[in-house]
């Protein structure tokens, strides 16, 4: 099976964004794209953790009532909810209402703060864990790497819930941390270019 569809514009994308239409723009302006900033990290990592047993689709068509319920993922405004914030988001329709991972949003905030203020930024502390070019596997052929189990670890170590390996895999590949677009897709040399461009936080 080819890895790649052709997209509306005739050219190859990767086959996966061809699997709801909600894809389509997120694979071509977002997935893979190298980002810096602390909110949009800790955003892409709480969505990554509601996922978990879900499927992407379901979480993306919610992000905006997730934004709108999280304020945004302001993650210091998010580490000082009460219990009538998480009674409020239980209520809440818009967005999956499992108290866990609720819980856990809240949980990780208070330890996203504890760690800005240990390393500078969340995203100085994430960008460490970007691999070498050596070794990587072929692009999506893989579900966790050897980065992704040292960031779930460490993560964890620091009191985070929600991050296994899998979850902080594809967090990666989202945040660009890897450019994990197949070979033939169109977007690919975009991210690598952003890539380049890119100035990695705390270097």
């Amino acid at each position: 099976m080819s890895t790649t569809i052709a997209g509306p514009d005739g050219k190859p994308r990767c086959r996966w964004c061809g699997a709801a239409p909600e894809f389509l723009d997120y694979h071509d302006t977002e997935w893979g794209f190298p980002v810096s900033d602390d909110r949009r990290l800790f955003e892409k990592l709480s969505l990554e953790g509601f996922q978990s047993g879900l499927s992407w689709r379901t979480i993306l068509a919610k992000r905006e009532n997730f934004r709108a319920a999280f304020h945004d993922f302001d993650f210091d405004r998010i580490a000082r909810y009460t219990q009538r914030d998480l009674d409020r988001l239980l209520k809440d329709e818009g967005i999956v209402r499992h108290r866990g991972k609720i819980e856990a949003v809240v949980n990780n905030a208070q330890r996203t703060q504890e760690l800005v203020k240990r390393e500078g930024s969340l995203a100085a502390f994430i960008w460490r864990y970007e691999p070498g070019t050596k070794g990587l596997a072929k692009p999506q052929t893989a579900s966790t790497s050897e980065e992704s189990l040292a960031l779930s670890k460490d993560l964890k170590k620091q009191g985070w819930k929600f991050v296994g390996p899998t979850t902080v895999y594809a967090f990666m590949q989202a945040m660009g941390l890897i450019n994990d677009h197949v070979e033939d897709c169109v977007v690919r040399a975009k991210v690598e270019r952003a890539r380049k461009s890119f100035r990695r936080p705390g270097r």
